[in-house]
């Protein structure tokens, strides 16, 4: 590994101030056998360390620098807004202006309410669904995460008709019971759910394309059955489009794919960079929502106008032509580079791509795909570990996890990915030669 010795220093600091020294588990690097770099500044596709080494980003934020990072337009735009203040407790028109921005390309949105955080999207988004239909549970899928609300913290038991048990201390198990979890991509589970429960569920809660197991797209199939059962027993389809609002599509994978959910729930993009999220649904079901209803959300930065002024930049730069068309080029590339180095390395791997969202995962047979989270073979975090470390060392920088998703902006070039493409190419091979 390059060494890295003020961002060591400042990792020793960090961890006497703040948990395993991080703000967020997954930037601690625990799961990929290595300790985090220190970000001084970045740039377009670039980030620069302490210690001065420049790395090719496909972290990206986790997601929302689709532009790449310090974007001027978007820059200015918040500049000029801070200027007349950071926050006031009080409605400003540019709120209004990014909810009518947002509201035009999502057919299924009526009226949303802007937020600070994805966790809190989709919290307030099943608090709305439970309130909406009187009803107490809910269903995920297994290997999706929704954000660290207490009644998503759970995992399946031992099959699909197992209820919640707590998956984090400090989540009541009580509150576990009311989440039932299926695994993705498999309709019988799914059907088998709704015939025991079925009177007692009051939405699921789904990502259109799932970004926290890796990239794992949804068959057609189980899409439209999921969408016939939940009608079929009056319940909701709560679409987290925290991750893929804006990135995959204009609007959203729901647009792509041609479906309507009851509630949308935005984050990332939306922000341009600063902590803002949404969630959305008809005129009718957002009627619930106070002061209009009896469902109670608030929040003292709820459309911020500094985050409105980033996410209202990034959008509008977003919808002009050509944006996507650009991101699938980019993505394609670099999905067939890294699938070309596995094959020359003999190493058994699938790349699996959505847009300018990707993963390569470490399966047992080459080409395998990956349709939920136990067709991810317990050795793939450890072979990720050493890609990780390897493309780190050759200034690439990854999602610390196999179980993360690696985001492509507007602001990497052709000769980004060539040179991504390349450092895969070689730790593959050094890989292979390990085995």
């Amino acid at each position: 590994m390059k060494a890295n010795p003020l961002s060591a220093a400042a990792f020793e600091k960090a961890k006497g101030i703040f948990p395993g020294g991080v703000n967020s588990p997954a930037r601690a690097c625990l799961s990929v056998g290595a300790d985090p770099f220190f970000v001084r500044r970045g740039h377009g596709s670039k980030v620069e360390d302490l210690d001065g080494h420049t790395y090719i980003d496909y972290v990206c934020g986790f997601g929302p620098m689709v532009l790449g990072h310090g974007h001027p337009d978007v820059l200015k735009a918040m500049s000029e807004t801070m200027a007349d203040g950071l926050t006031f407790g009080v409605p400003t028109e540019i709120e209004s202006q990014l909810g009518a921005f947002i509201v035009s390309a999502l057919p299924a949105v009526d009226r949303l309410r802007l937020v600070s955080s994805g966790t809190e999207a989709t919290m307030a988004a099943l608090r709305l669904a439970r309130g909406a239909t009187g009803r107490n549970c809910i269903v995920k899928f297994e290997g999706c995460y929704h954000g660290h609300a207490d009644l998503l913290l759970v995992k399946a038991g031992s099959g699909a008709m197992t209820l919640g048990t707590p998956d984090s201390a400090g989540v009541p198990a009580a509150i576990a019971k009311t989440t039932l979890v299926a695994p993705f991509n498999d309709l019988p589970a799914l059907e088998a759910l709704f015939a025991a429960n079925g009177d007692d569920i009051a939405a699921v809660i789904f990502e259109p394309v799932v970004g926290n197991m890796g990239v794992v797209p949804p068959d057609q199939a189980w899409l439209d059955g999921m969408f016939a059962v939940t009608k079929a027993h009056g319940a909701l389809v709560i679409c987290d489009e925290v991750m893929t609002g804006f990135r995959l599509a204009w609007g959203g994978v729901q647009n792509s794919l041609g479906f309507k959910p009851d509630i949308t729930c935005l984050g990332k993009i939306i922000g341009g960079g600063m902590p803002m999220a949404a969630y959305g649904a008809s005129s009718a079901l957002m009627a619930h929502i106070a002061p209009e209803g009896a469902v109670y959300q608030a929040g003292t930065n709820s459309g911020n106008p500094v985050c409105v002024a980033a996410g209202l930049a990034t959008l509008k730069l977003l919808s002009e032509p050509g944006t996507y068309e650009r991101l699938e080029a980019l993505g394609a590339r670099l999905g067939a580079g890294i699938q070309a180095a596995l094959a020359a390395s003999g190493m058994a791997g699938t790349v699996q791509r959505v847009g300018s969202m990707m993963t390569l995962f470490f399966v047992d047979k080459a080409g395998a795909p990956v349709r939920c989270l136990d067709d991810i073979p317990a050795t793939a975090p450890a072979k990720f570990g050493a890609f990780f470390r390897g493309m780190r060392e050759r200034g690439v920088m990854l999602p610390p996890s196999q179980y993360e998703a690696w985001f492509i902006s507007l602001a990497h070039s052709d000769a980004d990915i060539d040179a991504t493409i390349a450092a895969a190419t070689a730790v593959l091979a050094e890989m292979a030669r390990a085995k």
